[in-house]
């Protein structure tokens, strides 16, 4: 089961809960973060309402958590977290596409984004750096970012699923994974006819013409993000 309560108590230095819906993704972060000598892990959940709760009792300095999460969503929990724990900073740390993901985990209040398959040493470094104050993107991210900012905005170049709000996305992600409008409704804890609506909105965005085209256009999308969400991720 996963620990909401301290793993030790923190003798000094940055402490940091995790938030991971895998154990192994768990225990291999807590293993890295140990060997240095000034952060501390002082926790762990798998699920957003167990992370809230850690989060308010443990008083972390900073969480690093995955966007999918059993019983939520990581988007709305950063979210979540900036209201509840402001002094607490976030660290998200997935599998998904930065080039995605990045940008909406930031506005939704992150300090820092990371791929699940950077080196261990990416992994300390990004802790550090969002420890200190600091915002944390890979190299390829800062530059996407500058350019859109020198563009003025303009997406140019962008995923097409950027017309698509995080909701939507959301949505349009876990029927790539082959889950029905109920389940997907179960997932994100909405009703049917709210999930009937996002489908219809994103329909629209990306200018499909029927639900067959939808899904076909969401497993495709999926496959090619590398995206997993209910127990297909890394």
């Amino acid at each position: 089961m996963p620990q909401t309560a301290p793993v030790r108590p923190a003798k000094g230095g940055a402490r940091i809960l995790i938030v991971d819906d895998h154990p192994i993704v768990r225990e291999g972060l807590v293993k890295l973060i140990d060997l240095e000598g000034d952060l501390r892990v002082v926790g762990e959940a798998e699920t957003v309402s167990e992370a809230r709760k850690a989060a308010e009792q443990l008083k972390p300095d900073l969480v690093v958590l995955d966007i999918t999460l059993r019983e939520g969503n990581g988007l709305d929990l950063v979210r979540d977290l900036r209201v509840r724990c402001p002094k607490t900073s976030v660290l998200v740390l997935s599998m998904h596409d930065e080039t995605i993901y990045a940008e909406r985990a930031l506005k939704a209040g992150a300090r820092g984004y990371l791929m699940k398959d950077q080196a261990r040493g990416n992994v300390v470094a990004a802790i550090r750096r969002v420890l200190s104050g600091e915002v944390y993107l890979s190299l390829r991210m800062s530059q996407q970012v500058l350019d859109k900012m020198a563009s003025g905005g303009a997406p140019g170049g962008g995923s097409p699923v950027d017309v698509l709000s995080d909701r939507e996305l959301e949505v349009f992600r876990l029927l790539g994974e082959g889950l029905s409008t109920r389940q997907v409704a179960q997932q994100v804890h909405r009703s049917i006819r709210t999930i009937d609506a996002h489908r219809e909105n994103i329909k629209r965005k990306l200018r499909l013409s029927s639900a067959a085209e939808l899904i076909k256009r969401a497993v495709l999308w999926v496959q090619d993000e590398g995206g997993g969400g209910a127990g297909k991720k890394n």
